[in-house]
C-alpha cells in the first residue's frame, strides 16, 4: 500500500469503528458486501468513491475529508499520479540489460580487433551504467512515486557539485481552472484541498454561510451548515447561478456545499441564503477576492437584502 492508501484506510476504519456497525450490517446499510467491506478496511482494495460517500452518510459525516484522501490515495493507486501504472508489488524491470555475471565473453576469433582496444574505460562505464539502472529501479520502488526515467535524468545540483534534494512528495494538481470549473464539484475536481475562506456569515435563522475560494482552481463556491430541511443557499459571480439544498436530516446535520462558479482577483462573489421558515426573507452577501487571491476584511462586506426577523 501507498502512504496515501494507508491514511485512507486508517480514516475508514476510524469511521467505521463510530458508528458501530459489524461488517454485515455496513453491507445491509451500503451498496456493497461484506467481503468487499473487509477488503477496503485491511487495505487489500481501494474502495470506489461511492463506498467512501455511503460510509461518509451512514456516519453521519461530511464526506469532504475523506473524499480528498481518497482523490489522492486513488490517483496513487491507478497510477495517474506519476503516469504509471499501479505496482503493489513491483519486480525489478526486465530492459536493464544482462547482467555482468551472466554476459557472454567476448569472441576474439570473430572480432580480433578487441584485443587490441583497452577494455578498462568502456568496460567500466558498461558495469556503471548497468549499477546506477539497478540501484535507480530499487529506489524508485522504495519510493512509490518517482520514475526510473526521472532518476536518471542529469540535475543542475549533480553537475555543480551540490547534494541532490530529497525527493518532493507528490501533490495531487486541480483538475480545472475558471472557466472550465464553472458548475464543477470542488472535491472531485481537488479543489477542496487547502481553499481559503473568504467570508463567514450567520444568518438570522442560526445557519452559516461560508465562502470558499481557490486561487489555484480560479473558482469560488458556498458551504453551509446548522440549516433546517428546505433551507437553500446559491452563489454567482456575474456568471450562472448555483445552489445547493438541505434535503434531508443528514444534509441538516452535517453541511451542504454549492458547485463553483468561476472568480478572479477583483470579482464580486454574491451568496444568497432561502430559509425555508414562512415568513423569513432571503438574505445575500457579497466580498470581493483582492489582487491577492483572498478576501477582504469582513468589515467591508456588504449585506444585502432585509433582515425578517
Amino acid at each position: 500500500m501507498t502512504p496515501e492508501h494507508t491514511r485512507l484506510t486508517e480514516a475508514l476504519r476510524e469511521l467505521r469503528t463510530r458508528t458501530e456497525l459489524s461488517l454485515a450490517a455496513l453491507a445491509e446499510r451500503t451498496a456493497y458486501s461484506k467481503s468487499s467491506w473487509e477488503r477496503y478496511l485491511n487495505g487489500k482494495a481501494m474502495p470506489p468513491r461511492k463506498a467512501i460517500q455511503d460510509l461518509c452518510r451512514t456516519a453521519r459525516e461530511p464526506d469532504g475529508r475523506l473524499l480528498a484522501l481518497w482523490e489522492i490515495a486513488e490517483a496513487q493507486w491507478s497510477g495517474r499520479a506519476a503516469g504509471l501504472n499501479p505496482a503493489p508489488s513491483p519486480a525489478l524491470p526486465a530492459p536493464t540489460g544482462p547482467r555482468p555475471e551472466t554476459r557472454p565473453p567476448a569472441r576474439p576469433e570473430t572480432r580480433p580487433e578487441t584485443r587490441r582496444r583497452s577494455p578498462g574505460p568502456e568496460r567500466a562505464r558498461s558495469r556503471n551504467g548497468r549499477l546506477v539502472m539497478v540501484l535507480a529501479s530499487l529506489y524508485a520502488m522504495l519510493t512509490g512515486g518517482v520514475t526510473l526515467a526521472l532518476l536518471l535524468l542529469p540535475d543542475q545540483h549533480a553537475a555543480q557539485g551540490e547534494p541532490m534534494p530529497p525527493p518532493s512528495p507528490y501533490v495531487l494538481a486541480p483538475r480545472c481552472h475558471q472557466a472550465s470549473c464553472e458548475g464543477q464539484d470542488p472535491i472531485r475536481m481537488v479543489c477542496g484541498i487547502t481553499p481559503d475562506t473568504l467570508a463567514t456569515y450567520r444568518t438570522t435563522t442560526g445557519a452559516h454561510i461560508e465562502l470558499r475560494y481557490n486561487d489555484k482552481c480560479g473558482a469560488a463556491w458556498a458551504r453551509t451548515w446548522g440549516t433546517q430541511i428546505g433551507d437553500r443557499t446559491d452563489i454567482t459571480a456575474n456568471g450562472p447561478t448555483h445552489e445547493a439544498s438541505t434535503t434531508d436530516s443528514v444534509d441538516a446535520e452535517t453541511y451542504t456545499y454549492t458547485q463553483m462558479t468561476a472568480a478572479r482577483p477583483g470579482s464580486i462573489i454574491r451568496s444568497c441564503f432561502h430559509p425555508a421558515t414562512a415568513g423569513r426573507e432571503q438574505e445575500c452577501f457579497d466580498t470581493r477576492v483582492d489582487t491577492t487571491g483572498k478576501s477582504r476584511s469582513p468589515s467591508a462586506l456588504s449585506r444585502s437584502a432585509p433582515d425578517a426577523a
